[in-house]
């Protein structure tokens, strides 16, 4: 599975027969993307990528994943990189100090939480309540234990009631549940499925059930970037993809994305793919909308991470379309 890499490619997987036409016979005007994280929850970006959008609109993609320790917006920041995976709670740290954030988000990948929550026996009818006085795996990071958090919130338990593990990044989580720590596993996909074809664990909860709604990630970039007729051309693109994406079989987005994800067992990238187009999270609509970032501002008041509430202009800007 890819997770993060430091690494360097040109998109070179060709679009399943009929999804954006004709690509261009000159693909020369590159456009340089970072993924903070490289998973199928990204599927919306990737697929612009595997899917040729971009070469059809004339731009030829080449993406990095940032190193572990490095932001994805410092790249945007030295100019290695126009338009960057992230999520709008990253503006949330310059705000805090009076300061005015160095990039702006202009479309959302994903319009939910993307974790899954998984036990290491069938539940049905699993409560939130059977975490109390249980050992949880947590993925680090301040959105994902931020949700999570919320989660625990909004089903009526106090995380002090259990006991939360930080077993590192998901590769070495994984490995720890396989050698038997922990009772439950907070993942994103496409690893909890993973867990389930080794029999290893089966998926109880996800958060998007329980969260709702919010902004979770998205595409940020200079705000002098976005008035290029580059960025038009990109959102154009990304749109499509993301139609594509929720008007396509996840068996054949899987085919499309399968050479992004070497090593990933097709029936789960195509189950994981499947179980993000059934939880909604995402959207033709690719604006972030007002509503999901004032979920957002909820949940990181709710957890303190914030001391008020930030203007929506301040983080957030319409995709342009032109």
């Amino acid at each position: 599975m890819v997770t993060r890499r430091n690494i360097v490619k040109a998109s070179t997987a060709t679009v399943a027969a009929g999804a954006v036409g004709m690509r261009s016979a000159h693909a020369e005007e590159i456009v340089r993307i970072e993924f903070t994280l490289f998973s199928a929850f990204y599927s919306p970006l990737i697929a612009t990528i595997a899917g040729g959008f971009l070469e059809a609109e004339g731009l030829k993609p080449v993406y990095t994943v940032s190193p572990a320790g490095r932001s994805a917006l410092a790249s945007l920041d030295d100019g290695s990189a126009h338009v960057v995976q992230t999520a709008p709670s990253q503006a949330f740290n310059a705000l805090e100090k009076g300061q005015r954030p160095s990039a702006v988000h202009f479309a959302q990948i994903n319009e939910k939480d993307g974790f899954f929550l998984s036990a290491r026996e069938a539940d049905p009818a699993f409560v939130w309540s059977k975490l109390k006085g249980k050992r949880v795996l947590v993925t680090p990071g301040v959105q994902p234990t931020t949700m999570f958090r919320y989660a625990c919130f909004k089903s009526g338990i106090d995380t002090s009631q259990l006991e939360i593990v930080d077993a590192g990044p998901p590769d070495a989580m994984m490995a720890a549940f396989r050698a038997g720590k922990g009772d439950y596993i907070h993942l994103q996909g496409p690893y909890p499925r993973q867990l389930e074809r080794e029999g290893i664990a089966r998926t109880v909860a996800s958060l998007a059930d329980v969260v709702g709604p919010c902004a979770f990630s998205s595409l940020a970039a200079k705000r002098e970037w976005l008035a290029t007729r580059q960025a038009q051309t990109f959102t154009r693109a990304y749109a499509k993809a993301c139609a594509w994406l929720l008007a396509t079989p996840a068996a054949e987005v899987a085919r499309t994305e399968a050479a992004f994800f070497k090593g990933t067992d097709p029936a789960v990238l195509t189950s994981t793919i499947a179980d993000y187009q059934g939880l909604g999270n995402w959207k033709p609509q690719i604006a972030i909308s007002r509503s999901s970032y004032e979920a957002t501002l909820d949940i990181f008041q709710h957890a303190g991470l914030i001391t008020k509430r930030h203007a929506y202009e301040d983080v957030v800007a319409q995709p342009p379309m032109g």
